[in-house]
């Protein structure tokens, strides 16, 4: 969980220089902040956007919401008109000065918390539900931070780039499938949900947004991620080759030699005597599966599943 020293109660705090032309916190306000490039700071303005996040990310009475970066709160207070709480976790404070003054007006204020930190480095807190216009440049890192929280989580709806969001969703074939996509669906239920324009954020991003939803699954897949991670990686190294091409380079044949008797030693095994040959191994798996032709672009999530337990039941490991 978060320090104290970064939980911030609602009350009197030194305001943040800034000029407000609204100053109602259930509505979205205009700030001339100077927005920090270096956290990637895009305040969405379109109110009708907002409301319309907060529809789809299907929240209940007895729901506790993470945002991640707030901003100065338009999202947030319509997030606390609906939710039971909303923890909101900030790392400029500028911005979380801004929020506690805010809140100060609004009849659930008590119902407000707000991290003040950076979340890649924040224990999260128990949450239901997360719905966040998230800093774009940790999406990737943060879109599996979300997906490892234990317990698990009901949903979260992201405002992310586009191409990322689309990324996310590609199916297998389409040109933006891709090692996110395929680690992403793995463990979830992805969905496009909304374009949003530039002209609703101020400052204007240079790139277009999406809104999308990630359902993940209940239990989640009886796999191990860094395993499983290290096929994939691999695969998608060269993603228009086929898998023959691939496992049978040189420096990959000799990584899983190393992984073959790093994985024997540390489950205390003795290693045979002669060592088997790593590259009939991997052709065995490859051609009696039928994957030597395949391409990894092609590839849905349950033949990467496949295949994987293919290449450990031979003893080939990836991590």
């Amino acid at each position: 969980m978060a320090t104290n020293k970064n939980v911030y109660e609602i009350g009197p705090v030194k305001r943040a220089r800034t000029k407000v032309k609204q100053n109602q916190s259930s509505t979205p306000t205009i700030h001339e902040f100077e927005m920090n490039k270096t956290h990637g700071q895009h305040l969405l303005k379109n109110p009708l956007i907002i409301q319309s996040i907060v529809e789809k990310s299907d929240i209940k009475g007895t729901d506790t919401v993470l945002e991640i970066g707030p901003g100065t709160g338009n999202l947030t207070f319509q997030l606390l008109n609906v939710a039971k709480k909303v923890v909101a976790i900030e790392v400029d404070p500028r911005m979380v000065a801004e929020l506690q003054k805010r809140a100060q007006t609004h009849p659930k204020q008590s119902h407000l918390e707000i991290v003040y930190g950076d979340v890649l480095k924040t224990n999260l807190p128990y949450f239901d539900v997360c719905s966040a216009n998230i800093p774009y440049q940790i999406s990737s890192p943060l879109v599996f931070k979300l997906l490892s929280h234990r317990p698990l989580f009901r949903s979260a709806v992201l405002l992310v780039q586009r191409e990322f969001a689309l990324r996310l969703a590609a199916p297998p074939g389409d040109p933006l499938y891709c090692r996110l996509s395929v680690n992403t669906q793995l463990l979830a239920k992805v969905t496009h949900v909304l374009k949003v324009g530039r002209n609703n954020f101020r400052p204007p991003p240079k790139v277009e947004s999406s809104v999308v939803r990630i359902k993940p699954y209940n239990p989640p897949p009886p796999v191990n991620f860094v395993e499983w991670d290290g096929l994939v990686r691999l695969c998608f190294s060269r993603k228009n080759k086929t898998l023959g091409a691939i496992f049978k380079c040189g420096p990959v044949l000799e990584m899983l030699e190393k992984n073959y008797k790093a994985y024997l030693s540390l489950n205390s095994q003795t290693l045979p005597d002669p060592l088997p040959n790593i590259k009939d191994v991997v052709c065995q798996v490859l051609d009696q599966n039928n994957f030597a032709e395949q391409r990894s672009r092609k590839l849905s999530i349950d033949e990467f599943l496949r295949l994987l337990n293919c290449f450990n039941e031979a003893g080939i490991r990836f991590a």
